[in-house]
């Protein structure tokens, strides 16, 4: 049997997330997004379905990037308004009892000390089922929300991201050692205070004497994920990350992608099995190919090529709202669109893609169109190319997961590409089979367990 693929339901707390324009589909639920019960029910659809995990994006800003403007952005509500994927996490924690829950923060916009509190928090109460997605934030606005006059450097920003999680790491691992918790009613001791140390933390950026507020929780840390491209952002996947999210055009693609990867991994002393490579897909279902592809067909009908287009002007840094829609898109030579004008091409033989055209090929680069039965096929293509799972990307909310589920997901359990049931344990244990609930000894953040033992006049407050 294969090794069986994970799978994630990812979304954004907002009316929007990627296919822009859908969210005036009358099939779909996401201008009820402010409604707990829309979450509840998604949540609980995807626990059914057993996926391993709904995964939250998250964004801290709008720039006027589109034709000058922000103007796109708010009319089409292009991840605006958007509600804090953390606090929604909180809430789905009681609705469910075995889905991971994977929340969105950067680095911006909480201070690690805070932070590390409130994962904690919610790795307790889900007993162990939190991940956190780690981003550096691209955004000039959210620079500017939090007090910056603009974002900072691109290495500059995971030089930060280094010293974030270095301080969160020594709350979560080294701050309370295993056995400090003793719960001796007779004796009126809850804890051992020589067990619970301060982290003494001066860097740049941050200085924290701590100790850790929370006990240890069943992971200590979270589940680790990361989604950065970049040369920076795959080397600090490699040294951190357990789970990176990539949006290859094809399987060759995605072996070239995670092969490189890989070879980060082992260069940071780690073993290549720990990180897992996630592809971001959404799916149109038919009975036939042809009633699949006329589904796909209506469904591009109502995606708004302008709100597309704001959001990858946001990605890119490039407004391409000032630009001829007639240019051909291979003359902008712009490395960051050209594998998804390649998959249009592809999909449009003789065809020269045009900016007016990379609206709905940003779409397209990540569908794929069929019977389950054919879904099934590209999907074991796809993880004999070397992904270890999806991020299912949504056209209507929760109907693309239902039609998944009930369609694709039976074939894909009988042939072993999907879970028939949770195993037992963490987040972290489920998708690492046969592994402990804690990070593993060559995760750099265990380097800090056992290193603040000291004498207690360590543990005082510094004078």
């Amino acid at each position: 049997m294969p090794k069986r693929l994970i799978f994630n339901g990812f979304s954004m707390n907002a009316v929007s997330h990627v296919y822009h324009g859908l969210w005036r589909h009358p099939l779909t639920a996401q201008t009820r997004f402010n409604d707990l019960e829309t979450w509840v029910e998604l949540a609980r659809l995807l626990e059914k379905g057993k996926f391993d995990a709904l995964f939250v994006a998250d964004i801290l800003g709008v720039d006027a990037v589109y034709k000058n403007s922000w103007d796109t952005y708010i009319k089409e509500a292009v991840q605006i308004p958007i509600n804090n994927s953390g606090v929604l996490v909180g809430a789905l924690i009681q609705s469910t009892q075995h889905l991971g829950l994977t929340l969105t923060s950067s680095i911006l916009q909480e201070h690690p000390f805070n932070f590390a509190r409130k994962l904690s928090t919610l790795d307790h109460l889900s007993k162990g089922r939190v991940g956190w997605n780690i981003v550096t934030s691209v955004s000039h606005n959210a620079a500017q929300n939090f007090g910056f006059d603009r974002i900072v450097p691109h290495d500059e920003r995971y030089r930060w991201a280094e010293e974030y999680v270095d301080v969160v790491y020594k709350l979560w691992e080294g701050s309370w050692d295993d056995d400090a918790v003793i719960d001796d009613k007779a004796g009126n001791v809850y804890a051992d205070p020589a067990k619970i140390h301060r982290i003494h933390h001066h860097g740049q950026r941050y200085k924290v004497l701590g100790p850790h507020l929370s006990q240890p929780s069943r992971q200590r840390t979270p589940v680790l994920f990361q989604a950065g491209s970049s040369r920076a952002g795959r080397a600090f996947a490699a040294r951190h990350a357990e789970g990176t999210f990539i949006a290859a055009v094809n399987p060759q693609g995605a072996r070239r992608q995670i092969e490189e990867t890989r070879a980060l991994v082992r260069a940071a002393g780690r073993d290549p099995g720990d990180l897992l490579f996630v592809q971001g897909m959404s799916f149109v279902v038919g009975g036939t190919e042809q009633e699949a592809r006329r589904k796909a067909r209506d469904l591009e009908q109502d995606v708004s090529v302008d709100g597309l287009l704001a959001h990858i002007s946001r990605d890119l840094g490039i407004d391409l709202g000032l630009l001829d829609p007639d240019r051909p898109v291979d003359e902008l030579e712009i490395e960051g669109v050209q594998g998804i004008i390649r998959a249009f091409e592809e999909g449009n033989p003789g065809k020269r893609a045009t900016v007016a055209d990379l609206g709905r090929a940003y779409a397209l680069s990540s569908q794929v169109v069929g019977t389950p039965e054919t879904i099934a096929d590209q999907l074991a293509e796809w993880q004999e190319a070397g992904i270890d799972g999806v991020n299912l990307i949504y056209h209507t909310t929760p109907g693309s997961f239902a039609d998944f589920i009930e369609n694709v997901t039976p074939i894909l359990q009988k042939r072993g590409l999907a879970q028939n049931d949770y195993a037992e344990g963490s987040f972290r244990q489920r998708l690492f089979p046969g592994r402990p609930a804690l990070l593993p000894d060559r995760h750099p953040a265990s380097r800090y367990r056992g290193a603040f033992v000291g004498s207690r006049e360590r543990n005082q407050p510094a004078a």
